[in-house]
């Protein structure tokens, strides 16, 4: 059914100019396996994160016959009708928009093409903070040419890793369908062969991504979860990403995560306004769309041509009604925990995350909190950039051990250690999929707190290392996530810690702290501009 709303939610896999990227799949090699499997190929996402892109060619099969694979019995011919592309007259009446979860004003006037001081709302409109869900807004009609449709198709909680996961079990379901993904094993650098449906828990949990939406991705473009691969080119790269570079599931599943993020948070920021395809045609998106729903078109516009793509979003029988018969309703599981961001949400008090009275280096502005997003790869660079760096005082540069502590900024539980992370949820209900969570990456094995450790305010975590990702240095990266949202760093809700306001430069790891006429300079070379001291009475 088409879901016609007038309203207006990861990763992956960080590679950071400094470092900041998790080495979760590590360096392949050829065991002999224990057991009979179905091989994957042994490809390392990390080493390949910066080949060139090659969009899908000839090669790919046609969208006609993906679809044939999937009902047989269906006519070849596509007889479903397409969603109108709707093209708006100048000056026609403005819009009624419902301000929807994550909204800010900057990125409404964006996505509608307006100056901020033209938006009228009967709410507060001069603060800095995100807009409350509901809040109406009234926007001038500026745009005159073809938009997507007005129709959203996959609420924003089913594209994060956000409680609507909570309940879903990864290994049930893939074992239930009985298809291709429940006999596969793929191989990781740093754990060996893995099962699919954990490769899969994997992804989900590293990149704060749905696990659902991964199989329903999985599903539509390859069979890979209830039957068999469509057909050879499906079956070494199952998201029919064909590039030689992201060859295998797990990499191809990497890389349609990366590619939503630029979407999703890109909507958040007002960064992007249209979807490109393959051909070099383009569309605007409908600004009144949601970011889950834009990340959807926008990873289809990647992969296929726009006539292909307009099938794949219809509701009545393109990917959100597979994604249904496959999972139920996601709107009524997002009744259940959506908005993500609540009204008048607010940062808890953080410390900086290092002891008082010993020398870091703030090495690092904003930049992503998982996954990465290279502009050199993908042509332009809209991650969230929620993440900030640290490095403690060293004699020398380089991944060397330090003795030096990070300590908890605030209070909570520490529901993940492994693999150079520690995950703290700050609410104590154990789940990082609710509320406030804090990451702390490139954490060592050595003196590394232990998963199940309740951390007071200041409880020493471990010590900054280069484990969790390829570094180029010692340090610790740090970042925020919210009902299993990245927060942007420099945003609507600002980083502060003891008083030092995280302010955003021009490009990724650029920026300053500042606390009331003071600022310190991030600098990867940790010189003294960066140089930053916790007092003691923090």
């Amino acid at each position: 059914m088409y879901r016609l709303f007038a309203v207006l939610v990861v990763v992956s896999l960080t590679i950071s100019a400094c470092g900041t990227s998790p080495s979760i799949w590590g360096v392949p090699s050829t065991p002999t396996p224990a057991s009979p499997m179905i091989e994957a190929p042994l490809v390392d996402p990390f080493l390949v994160q910066d080949a060139p892109i090659i969009f899908p060619t000839s090669t790919n099969p046609p969208f006609v016959e993906t679809q044939a694979a999937q009902t047989p019995e269906a006519p070849a011919e596509q007889t479903t009708p397409e969603p109108t592309i709707v093209l708006p007259t100048i000056d026609s009446a403005p819009f009624l928009y419902y301000a929807q979860s994550g909204d800010m004003l900057s990125a409404i006037a964006k996505r509608f093409g307006v100056e901020e001081s033209e938006i009228i709302s009967d709410a507060d409109l001069t603060k800095t903070t995100l807009i409350d869900p509901g809040t109406l807004l009234v926007i001038p009609n500026r745009i005159n040419e073809p938009t997507t449709p007005n129709i959203q198709l996959i609420p924003d909680s089913e594209i994060v890793f956000s409680a609507t996961a909570l309940d879903f079990d990864t290994e049930a379901y893939v074992k239930s369908q009985n298809g291709y993904l429940s006999s596969f094993r793929d191989y990781l650098g740093s754990s060996g062969w893995i099962e699919g449906h954990a490769a899969i828990d994997r992804l989900a949990i590293e990149n704060s991504s749905n696990p659902r939406l991964l199989l329903g991705l999985l599903e539509f473009e390859s069979r890979w979860v209830r039957g068999q691969p469509i057909d050879l080119l499906h079956t070494e790269f199952p998201m029919g990403f064909n590039d030689y570079h992201y060859k295998g599931m797990s990499v191809q599943m990497v890389w349609a995560v990366n590619t939503m993020a630029i979407a999703y948070y890109g909507w958040r920021a007002g960064t992007i306004t249209h979807i490109d395809f393959p051909d070099g045609s383009k569309l605007r998106l409908d600004p009144r769309l949601n970011a889950g729903t834009v990340a959807i078109q926008y990873l289809f516009s990647r992969l296929h041509s726009q006539s292909q793509w307009a099938q794949i979003i219809n509701p009545e029988a393109g990917f959100p009604a597979l994604y249904e018969e496959m999972f139920g309703d996601s709107w009524a599981r997002a009744e259940l925990v959506e908005p993500l961001f609540p009204s008048a949400l607010n940062q808890p008090p953080l410390t900086l995350p290092f002891e008082p009275g010993v020398k870091w280096s703030f090495t690092g502005g904003p930049h992503n909190g998982w996954g990465q997003i290279n502009p050199n790869i993908y042509g332009q660079s809209h991650s969230v950039f929620s993440a900030i760096d640290f490095a403690p005082a060293a004699d020398r540069s380089g991944c060397i051990p330090t003795n030096t502590w990070v300590v908890a900024a605030a209070p909570g539980l520490v529901v993940r250690s492994d693999n150079g992370v520690v995950m703290v949820d700050l609410d104590g209900d154990g789940y990082e999929q609710t509320g406030w969570n804090l990451l702390y990456l490139h954490i060592a094995t050595k003196d590394r707190v232990e998963v199940g450790t309740w951390l007071e305010l200041n409880d020493r975590i471990g010590h900054a290392s280069c484990e969790g990702g390829v570094s180029t240095g010692t340090h610790l990266h740090f970042a925020r996530k919210y009902n299993g949202e990245w927060v942007t760093a420099d945003g609507p809700i600002p980083f502060i810690m003891d008083g030092w306001r995280v302010v955003a430069g021009g490009k990724a790891y650029e920026g300053k702290l500042i606390r009331e006429d003071v600022e310190v300079i991030a600098d990867p070379l940790s010189q003294a501009w960066s140089n930053i001291i916790r007092e003691e009475n923090e």
